[in-house]
């Protein structure tokens, strides 16, 4: 059964690489979003973000953080990580350094988002329940391949993991 799975990402930095995964086509295939859907929302203002946000998690059941160079730390990937977490979905996180861009480079390996939330009721880091596969190779095809293999079993366990907790 297909998950219907919601991904975030440092789009700026980070697009060309998360469409390599959205379009493995393993998951519930979600329409991208364009450059201008993107910047029409943010011109709107932070509120308008979170509604955004929030509408595009209605009936998701796992959230997968494509994790660039940058993504780690940044405002929204963070409120998506948390809104995520706190509404019971499934969270996982998958590096993406090893894909290459549009120019055909690959990137820095970026921090893990995970690492910087607490978790209230035992005080434990989010990264230590939550999983950040890092495939690992040095080649963008075998990256993409390890990715393609491994992102359905990947967000089934990241769900199994949320429900458990």
């Amino acid at each position: 059964m297909a998950r219907r799975i919601f991904y975030s990402f440092h789009f700026a930095n980070d697009y060309w690489r998360t469409s390599q995964v959205r379009n493995i086509g393993v998951v519930e295939d979600n329409a991208p979003v364009s450059d201008n859907d993107w910047e029409a929302v943010k011109k709107k203002g932070d509120q308008a973000i979170k509604n955004w946000i929030n509408d595009q998690l209605k009936g998701r059941s796992c959230t997968i953080v494509l994790v660039g160079a940058k993504t780690a730390g940044r405002k929204w990937i963070n409120y998506e990580i948390r809104r995520s977490w706190n509404e019971g979905k499934g969270v996982v996180g998958i590096y993406i350094h090893r894909l290459k861009n549009r120019n055909g480079y690959q990137s820095q390996k970026g921090n893990n988002p995970f690492a910087s939330f607490t978790m209230d009721r035992d005080q434990k880091k989010l990264s230590s329940i939550v999983k950040c596969y890092n495939p690992n190779t040095t080649s963008s095809k075998t990256a993409y391949g390890i990715i393609a293999n491994n992102i359905s079993n990947w967000a089934e366990e990241a769900i199994k993991i949320r429900d458990n907790y």
